[in-house]
């Protein structure tokens, strides 16, 4: 049962500590609960115990390594022995793409030392590798791998070995990390001596590209290649690492389809995408999405943060499912639906939607392989969301759920994040640990182990988990653009160029839309400890995620439902549309080739002077502020340019003067009022209006109180103090405020069938009519909504929908900034530990000078005297286009 609660009360909802679930092969004997007995929180004592069992659990890996496979590329962990390439089976390329016989593993964990702070044993695996790495073998690894694990691994470690004055600077070194990477690199380049630019896959590091070699390669092999090979030009002064890389980096995206895709194969020899021409997040395609931003936040090239923001509108509008929780492979063409599959490659994705700043989205997707990792105790290859099985069950030990993970709880610091790496740390203790080393697992189902440790299981798996426990780590303190490569490496950041670059004409400066994360508050019952929760268990859709993968829930979670509690069935979030405009509001052909007199390049960005009939691309952004032109015509609007309106008919300027419909009319009303928040102290039945206390200087009362100018919608009661009073909230009466619980939007009817006041919801979810509708059927006189940022909000409705809910002249709307309703909810929160009961809000009306007979200003006048015309924005159904300016 719902149940309603008097404000401040209802401003706490006990978090949720759930029990993770447990799949079926000795599930609940595997995995511990969230909170061991004894903890009900993570201490810095509890953080430093994980962060110490990880780094035992690294060394065991690494020692086993050390002494039963080096100098081999990798350990055999069962059979305490190592292995390299297969030179039996030149075609198995399972072993043969990742294994050159160059210490593979040792190679790729150098920059690991220095995330566990272990001098000693940098220095001496640096001094390994100088002593005993070489590339002179005759095998045929694949460039990309290559590239990422000992490519990067070098490059990375001479960046340590070679920084005077810090920690990790050997003072012996002499670049000879440098010079194996430079040896490497030239090895490589032969594989890119095609027509395209593009590299084959393999390379034989003694000979070149073998006779008879495949041209066909996949996106993220020839298009991951940057920021090893640009900062091996940048630290040796060779372009041409650089060079081959930038060229293959373009020569993937200039070939993208007519709606931004790119494809996961294709022919180097002639540039032709091959069949089925299906892409997505995953493998195959991973991370060139990864390389395209991280390489913008090292070198601040702006080419690339462009193909970002383009590659993640694509995706973002057909690869990602309705409800916002897992991505599709699609048909690169259309944007169809082709398969249902995940792999577990994907699950790094959250984690580059965190660096890009869109942490509400990361935090969906990475809720899903949470539940597929708890069903499973692992994270098998491939699931399909169709059937909710898994349909390849081995666990290779991969990382990208970890880093995930990691980059969630840098940005959120939500403990929820500690609960899931603990979770993470104990299964691989459990299933994977063996006398000799770390095994990867084979089948899940039934813990068949494999006789083989991966380089990454050391140089990303554990690292990440590393990183999560130790929350003093040196790299938790530098604000430095540097990068975590595909494989885990740190790039520093690095000197310009070498090669002359040409010069290019510099758009403005653009703020980056990094939000920071908005915590959720929910509200508690338990009056013995009112405080705020925040944390993602708190969240409506928590539950939704388990149910995507039919994982059932466990006693624990049972245990945290309360009968206040929902679920919530996500609604569609749209991140990307087009539309053809139009200064009427009506249907209109669509100019195909709009001419200079409709727009055209400006200093800045462009100017349009005719609206009507341009195809326009508009993208959310991620700071939630509204929506961004991307594309206007056959023009391209990148960040830094704004799109100036100098379109008069959008004012209806030349046309016939007819009777002004509601939503015109709407626009006379006053923009904002001001409201007073106040609460009725424990001693106090009654309060006088706000109204005599602020005006007439009477003496102030016990109460706490605050009072904020908010925002009026276009539609409902007219707030505006020209408007006669018609409700008893406009002649100056106070009310009470209530908030439902499981009803945190007012999306959903109201369960109470009269309610003597005001509901305050949160934004979003729905449309500001329907939070005011469904108020009113409850019997509410108005609604207060807690925007999410603190521009002009104005809701708005049309025709068609005010006359689908019917007159609601008799209830207002008011929007409160994000700031403000931060302000608001701390004064419930002091009023709730000040005894105090119910939150009031009434409005205050400013005294009118009834000699005063200066006639009004008319909208336009107000608006303009209230923002400056460089901040008047276009709007669009309502939604802000706030790279746009209005000229007229």
């Amino acid at each position: 049962m719902i149940k309603w609660h008097w404000l401040p009360e209802a401003l706490f909802l006990l978090l949720a500590l759930a029990l993770e679930g447990h799949r079926r092969w000795q599930a609940d004997a595997l995995s511990p609960p969230v909170f061991p007995p004894g903890h009900t929180f993570w201490s810095s004592e509890r953080k430093l115990q994980a962060r110490e069992r990880t780094r035992e659990l690294w060394y065991h890996g690494f020692n086993n390594y050390m002494d039963h496979a080096f100098p081999m590329d990798e350990l055999t962990p069962l059979s305490c022995g190592g292995q390299g390439p297969d030179w039996a089976n030149p075609r198995n390329i399972a072993h043969n793409d990742v294994a050159g016989n160059f210490s593979l593993t040792l190679v790729d964990v150098l920059d690991t030392f220095v995330i566990l702070d272990d001098r000693d044993g940098f220095d001496t695996a640096v001094r390994n590798v100088i002593n005993r790495v070489s590339f002179t073998s005759n095998v045929k690894p694949q460039v990309f791998e290559t590239t990422i694990r000992v490519l990067g691994g070098l490059v990375s470690a001479h960046q340590f070995a070679s920084r005077p004055n810090t920690t990790f600077h050997l003072p012996w070194y002499q670049g000879e990390l440098l010079d194996l990477a430079y040896d490497l690199g030239s090895r490589l380049l032969p594989a890119f001596n095609t027509p395209t630019g593009l590299p084959y896959a393999r390379v034989n590091l003694r000979h070149g590209v073998t006779k008879g070699e495949t041209p066909e390669t996949c996106t993220a092999g020839a298009g991951s290649l940057m920021l090893e090979f640009a900062t091996l030009s940048r630290l040796t002064g060779d372009p041409r690492f650089e060079k081959v890389a930038r060229k293959a980096f373009f020569a993937l995206w200039n070939r993208k389809s007519d709606i931004g895709l790119v494809g996961n194969t294709i022919n180097t020899l002639t540039g032709i995408w091959t069949g089925p021409e299906v892409t997505g997040i995953g493998a195959g395609i991973d991370s060139f999405y990864e390389y395209a931003l991280k390489w913008y936040i090292l070198s601040g090239e702006t080419e690339f943060l462009d193909v970002w923001d383009d590659a993640y509108a694509a995706i973002m509008r057909y690869s990602r499912a309705v409800d916002g929780f897992w991505y599709r492979q699609i048909n690169m063409r259309s944007g169809d639906a082709a398969f249902h599959t995940i792999d577990s490659l994907a699950a790094f994705w959250p984690g580059l939607q965190v660096l890009a700043g869109d942490v509400e989205a990361a935090i969906k997707l990475h809720l899903l392989y949470y539940n597929i990792w708890r069903k499973h105790a692992g994270l098998p290859e491939v699931y399909d969301t169709s059937v909710k099985l898994a349909t390849s069950h081995q666990y290779p030990l991969r990382p990208e759920f970890v880093e995930s993970t990691w980059y969630l709880y840098r940005a959120t610091r939500d403990p929820f994040y500690l609960d899931v790496g603990e979770r993470i740390l104990f299964d691989i203790t459990t299933r994977s640990r063996v006398l000799c080393g770390l095994s990867g697992i084979a089948d899940l189902r039934t813990n068949k182990r494999d006789d083989r440790m991966e380089s990454f299981a050391l140089s990303e798996t554990l690292k990440y988990l590393f990183l999560l426990f130790d929350e003093e780590n040196a790299l938790h303190s530098d604000d430095s653009n540097y990068v975590f490569t595909t494989e885990g490496h740190i790039i520093l950041p690095i000197p310009e160029p070498a090669i002359a670059q040409p010069p290019k004409k510099k758009r403005p400066f653009s703020k980056h839309q990094c939000p920071s994360y908005d915590v959720l508050k929910h509200l508690s019952n338990d009056t013995a400890n009112d405080i705020l929760h925040p944390g993602i268990r708190a969240r409506s859709d928590y539950d939704y995620a388990r149910e995507l993968v039919g994982q059932s829930a466990s006693e624990m979670d049972q245990d945290a439902w309360s009968s206040g509690g929902w679920c919530a069935k996500p609604k569609v979030d749209i991140y990307a549309f087009d539309v053809v405009l139009s200064a009427t509001g009506r249907a209109v052909p669509e100019d195909l080739s709009p001419s200079l007199l409709k727009i055209s390049p400006t200093e800045g960005g462009y100017i349009v002077h005719n609206i009507t009939g341009i195809r326009t691309h508009i993208v959310k952004r991620l700071d939630g502020r509204g929506f961004d032109i991307r594309k206007m015509g056959h023009y391209t609007i990148r960040p830094g340019n704004l799109v100036y309106i100098n379109d008069s008919s959008l004012f209806g300027a030349n046309e016939p003067k007819e009777p002004a419909p509601p939503e015109e009319t709407a626009n006379s009303r006053e923009t904002e009022v001001t409201v007073n928040f106040f609460t009725e102290p424990s001693d106090m039945a009654t309060r006088p209006p706000t109204n005599q206390g602020l005006f007439d200087g009477a003496p102030a009362l016990s109460s706490l109180q605050m009072t904020a100018n908010v925002f009026t919608g276009g539609f409902g009661t007219d707030l505006s103090s020209t408007a006669p009073p018609t409700t008893p909230f406009t002649h100056g009466q106070a009310l009470p405020l209530y908030w439902e619980e499981g009803n945190t939007f007012g999306c959903d009817p109201f369960h109470a069938s009269s309610i003597d006041g005001v509901v305050v919801v949160y934004r979003g979810e729905c449309t500001f009519l329907e939070k005011l509708f469904n108020a009113k059927q409850a019997g509410a006189q108005g609604v207060v909504v807690i925007s999410d940022s603190d521009k002009l909000v104005t809701p708005s409705a049309n025709d068609l929908e005010l006359s689908v809910t019917g007159n609601v002249d008799d209830v207002f709307i008011v929007v409160v900034g994000s700031s403000d309703g931060d302000r608001f909810v701390e004064l419930t929160v002091q009023a709730s530990e000040a005894g105090h009961g119910k939150t009031f809000i009434e409005l205050v009306r400013t005294p009118v000078d009834e000699g005063d007979e200066s006639p009004m200003p008319t909208p336009t006048e107000t608006q303009t005297h209230k923002t400056p015309i460089q901040d008047r924005y276009l709007f669009l159904n309502g939604i802000p286009l706030t790279n746009t300016r209005l000229l007229v």
